[in-house]
């Protein structure tokens, strides 16, 4: 009897090759994720395998890190989403042929145009707005503008930034490059390596570096605040939204986002989970947990950032990032930012 079990397992799995099928199906109702986010998000996928019975498995590492696994692994890849905290990551996986576009109208109507890629590759689930932030005991609120404004002598030895290693620094100068072009840009950023005072290579420790006084403005993610502040409501440090004159462009802003793998084996499923991530439910539980703001316009953000208040974003095509990185990385060696 065993024998007779053997054959069939046998022909099966010969039957599944012949015709360029995987017997790890859908049928297993398993996604794989190969995810940089590490910002404790398990319980929002929990309330989707609740709700579906599609369970959730997790890779971790750095984006780039991730890029290379699935460029490796190729055909064979577990990889199902690959979701990244930049989208000029995500705008390279797209580029290296490592994602599939995703055709979904719930997407589509949930998530608007400019971010998502212009082949659907990729969607945005939630926005992290890079602005600027500052000790209000030593700045007035009046003497802040923009980002370019940094730039004067005024504010030499006062600025904190983060280094030039991390996806966020480098998004931030490849939007400098997309407003101004290359040597504007370039003017703009030794202006502002002029006047940092530190580089310090944590957003929470930027804004506790503030507080404390050891720098009067710095540049980070609005999200930090919303987290220290969920703590600590009286924390002394204030969010000043960037370039927000009738003109100008707005403040910058990046996202975490997600696209389907070329080689998934679960691509049903993978669609389900990021449109489900799409939604309202899946927007709010998402966004929140971080105190980030969600992608889909229909969903409020959380009360400690509706305390925010409004303000206008740059409306840059965020897949610029991936094609400017590599000149901002150069930009910013040139100019010695660290």
């Amino acid at each position: 009897m065993a024998g007779k079990k053997s054959i069939v397992v046998g022909l099966a799995l010969l039957l599944f090759m012949l015709f360029g099928l995987s017997p790890y199906s859908e049928a297993r109702d398993v996604i794989n994720i190969y995810t940089s986010r590490h910002y404790g998000v398990e319980s929002v996928f929990e309330t989707f395998t609740k709700e579906t019975g599609i369970m959730i498995r997790f890779t971790t590492g750095s984006d780039a890190a991730l890029r290379d696994r699935i460029k490796a692994e190729g055909k064979n890849t577990l990889a199902d989403i690959y979701m990244g905290s930049d989208a000029g990551h995500l705008s390279l996986a797209a580029k290296d042929g490592l994602l599939q576009p995703i055709k979904s109208k719930e997407i589509e109507k949930n998530i608007p145009a400019n971010l998502r890629a212009r082949d659907n590759q990729w969607v945005a689930l939630s926005k992290r707005y890079r602005t600027i932030f500052y000790n209000p005991a030593k700045v007035k609120v009046d003497e802040l503008s923009t980002y370019e404004a940094l730039a004067d002598p005024k504010w030499r030895g006062r600025l904190i930034l983060r280094p030039s290693t991390h996806p966020y620094a480098q998004a931030f100068v490849s939007s400098l490059i997309s407003a101004h072009g290359g040597p504007k840009a370039e003017e703009i950023l030794k202006g502002l390596v002029a006047n940092t005072v530190k580089y310090i290579d944590s957003d929470t420790k930027i804004l506790e570096a503030v507080a404390a006084g050891d720098g009067d403005v710095a540049i980070a993610n609005s999200y930090y605040l919303g987290r220290i502040l969920e703590k600590n409501p009286q924390f002394p440090v204030k969010i000043f939204w960037a370039n927000q004159d009738k003109n100008d462009r707005g403040t910058h802003f990046n996202i975490c986002g997600a696209g389907v793998t070329a080689h998934s084996i679960n691509t049903r499923n993978a669609i389900r989970l990021l449109e489900w991530l799409s939604g309202p439910k899946g927007q709010k539980m998402f966004a929140e947990l971080n105190h980030e703001y969600p992608a889909n316009p229909k969903v409020a953000p959380h009360p400690i950032l509706e305390g925010f208040g409004k303000f206008k974003e740059d409306r840059v095509d965020i897949s610029e990032f991936g094609t400017l990185q590599a000149e901002a990385i150069k930009l910013m060696e040139k100019v010695g930012y660290k």
